[in-house]
């Protein structure tokens, strides 16, 4: 069981607090409005807090120094960077994701290297996406026999300047593209991975397991 922060408790952050523990996580919600609260279902048994969720008081009652992933879903763009900045980098919480409005921002986001989700409807599924450690290498399309599935990938951070070639051959997948500052781009042949880029690929269902492990990895140093 992990401790999430989830500040927002708007449809989104009581989607994303419910799902989070309907697995078996604990879980704490900000939001300034304690009228928001209304939206959690009767029994839920998260902490609930009254603040402003950049607020290092705020999120050190949520408990945010023992948290696994911090989501930040308000309505406000500003305030969801900025409290994932303080719980990056004053509480040094390792998974945040801030969820965004104004798309054009998203190179900003990304530069800082915090990921961002832009407000659309299944934006409560693409934070867990982010967030959750068992759902590390989720499919977004399989094909009809069931063997293929295209899905996102998490590289260690030391796959950060080598060719895409290299993770495909090493984890034996094929990148069908990245998406870098909000936008998709075409792997070629010299297309490196960088910084707050995020990888889709088809990956063999079978090998799902062994594709998560070698990339979770630091690439083999060469001799």
């Amino acid at each position: 069981m992990a401790h999430f922060v989830i500040m927002g408790c708007g449809r989104v952050g009581a989607t994303l607090a419910h799902a989070l523990e309907d697995s078996g996580h604990s879980v704490a919600i900000i939001d300034q409005d304690e009228r928001a609260f209304r939206r959690l279902r009767t029994g839920f048994s998260g902490r609930k807090i009254t603040g402003v969720g950049f607020d290092q008081d705020t999120l050190k009652e949520a408990d945010i120094e023992s948290a696994y992933a911090f989501a930040a879903v308000s309505s406000g763009d500003n305030s969801n960077i900025l409290a994932t900045r303080v719980a990056r980098e004053t509480f040094h919480v390792e998974h945040v994701v801030a969820r965004i409005y104004d798309p054009g921002r998203a190179e900003i986001y990304q530069r800082l290297g915090i990921p961002t989700v832009a407000a659309v409807r299944w934006s409560a599924d693409q934070v867990l996406r982010r967030i959750l450690p068992e759902t590390a290498i989720k499919g977004d399309f399989r094909e009809p026999s069931g063997r293929l599935f295209l899905c996102e990938l998490a590289p260690h951070p030391d796959w950060i300047g080598r060719h895409i070639a290299e993770m495909e051959q090493a984890a034996d997948v094929r990148v069908a593209y990245l998406t870098r500052f909000g936008e998709g781009i075409l792997p070629r042949a010299d297309t490196s991975y960088q910084q707050g880029d995020t990888v889709h690929a088809m990956v063999a269902s079978a090998r799902s397991a062994d594709v998560t492990r070698i990339l979770a990895a630091a690439p083999v140093k060469e001799i």
